[in-house]
């Protein structure tokens, strides 16, 4: 596989004439466009092959030069499509001079494939987990490290790329589907580079003298220059990820006009809806679809917000441009059919998030060794329904939750009813200081009594400090 540098500085996979399946008409315009991953056969099965590698930045802050990582290139990686129902393995080979993993956010997959810190890959090593994607609908889903301690660390760097899974429903296929062309990832990073010339991962290091703050849409600094996107289609859609390690992410459009939802992070929702904004959590996405009449305009603007809700800054993220002359017909009425998951007889767990200093705790447990996580383990069975209560006792601090294995049905946010992208089904939720969330979840197809899941803050900082617990399904 040939590397192509594409804007920024920044080298991706590029596919070479044997990998392409698919001929994409790509769109225009600055904005940089993961090349999708090529693929190979082996006897029924696609494999992806990902090297987890190093390289350097010399353009993100004038005169420093940052190292970074990649896969297949030297900041983020492909974006790996697949369908429901297909067999696929991940080829992954570690080449950045320490221990790594992989994980699948939002992956439905067994343990012990999941890439969680039990899957630790040594330099120089593959590791191979082979499934049957099994999500059971179309959605946007991501890869990135999941070790202990040093996740925040690898993310950073670069380490992270998009998963998509179509899955042939007549819903998915009524909105944009063409890679590149007219549906087109967005990943968002709020980041710092420090004085000294390395990523921002811990806390203290986003306000320190000297930190210059950038916010990066698929590896390229919007900070400096927005970027723009010329789009032929009356419609985009766009997948927005927020790849960052601390910050939530608001998108809105600059003119105050609504933007049309139709993904939450796990899944189509049950029907397009009409945002103002989104506000999207770390780890989280969500898709959206813009109309585009010829000549038109749409400035997106995204504000980045600390984990205590202070705001770090605004920038215009993305100018999408529309150039054709299509009118696109009107969307489904109905995307999705989400039915509740029915809790009659379910467990009932509650999870409190709090912190002392820099420890963070889930139940007063700190998940920052395996010991620990096996110690304290989470325990359920195959097939049970459970009914989990969020609780982040801090009056201060916004978290996050996020759940391996299977996605969750929103009961209820500080005692109301959800609405909206709530209202979907969702893998990683935002936890507001001093609010309950409960939630529903089914956990089906897969055991184990030796790999477990976890459960976790998916501010990374707060989880490499402990806000992490296991989940084993037996």
């Amino acid at each position: 596989m040939a590397l192509a540098k594409i804007g920024n500085g920044i080298s991706f996979a590029e596919e070479t004439a044997s990998d392409v399946t698919t001929e994409v008409a790509a769109a225009g315009g600055t904005l940089v466009i993961p090349e999708l991953a090529a693929k190979t056969d082996d006897n029924g099965v696609s494999v992806f092959a990902l090297k987890a590698g190093t390289g350097t930045d010399t353009s993100l802050v004038s005169g420093t030069t940052l190292k970074t990582a990649g896969y297949n290139g030297t900041y983020l990686g492909p974006t790996i499509r697949v369908s429901d129902g297909e067999q696929v393995r991940f080829d992954v080979t570690n080449q950045l001079g320490a221990d790594t993993t992989v994980h699948w956010h939002g992956l439905h997959i067994a343990p012990s494939n999941d890439g969680g810190p039990q899957n630790v890959i040594a330099d120089g090593e593959t590791w191979s987990p082979a499934t049957t994607i099994n999500q059971g609908e179309a959605c946007t889903l991501w890869y990135h490290p999941h070790g202990l301690g040093n996740t925040a660390d690898q993310v950073a760097l670069g380490l992270a790329g998009m998963l998509i899974v179509d899955d042939g429903s007549a819903a998915n296929a009524a909105l944009p589907t063409a890679y590149g062309a007219d549906d087109v990832p967005v990943i968002m990073q709020s980041m710092g580079v420090l004085s000294s010339g390395s990523f921002v991962t811990t806390n203290a290091g986003f306000t320190a003298s000297g930190t210059t703050l950038k916010f990066l849409v698929n590896g390229a600094s919007a900070t400096d220059e927005t970027p723009t996107l010329e789009v032929a289609a009356g419609r985009v859609r766009l997948r927005l990820l927020n790849a960052s390690l601390v910050d939530s992410i608001t998108v809105a459009r600059s003119d105050g006009a609504t933007v049309t939802q139709v993904a939450s992070d796990a899944g189509l929702l049950a029907a397009p809806i009409e945002v103002s904004g989104l506000r999207i959590t770390p780890g989280e996405r969500a898709e959206i679809v813009l109309d585009l009449q010829t000549g038109t305009t749409v400035t997106l603007r995204a504000t980045a917000r600390s984990s205590t809700n202070g705001a770090r800054y605004t920038v215009s993220m993305l100018e999408v441009t529309g150039t054709g002359t299509d009118t696109p017909a009107a969307l489904p009425a109905t995307l999705n059919t989400i039915d509740a998951l029915d809790t009659t007889g379910a467990a009932a767990r509650t999870f409190t998030f709090a912190n002392s200093g820099n420890t963070f705790t889930i139940n007063g447990v700190a998940g920052t060794s395996v010991t620990a996580m096996t110690n304290n383990m989470i325990m359920t069975t195959l097939g049970a329904t459970e009914v989990w209560t969020l609780v982040n006792s801090s009056t201060t601090i916004y978290h996050n939750f996020h759940v391996h294995d299977v996605p969750f049905q929103v009961v209820s946010i500080g005692g109301a009813a959800p609405t909206g992208a709530n209202l979907g089904w969702r893998d990683t939720i935002e936890l507001p200081p001093s609010t309950t969330v409960v939630i529903r979840l089914k956990f089906t197809d897969y055991a184990d009594s030796t790999f477990m899941y976890m459960l976790h803050c998916h501010n990374l900082i707060h989880e490499d400090d402990g806000m992490m617990l296991g989940l084993m399904v037996v």
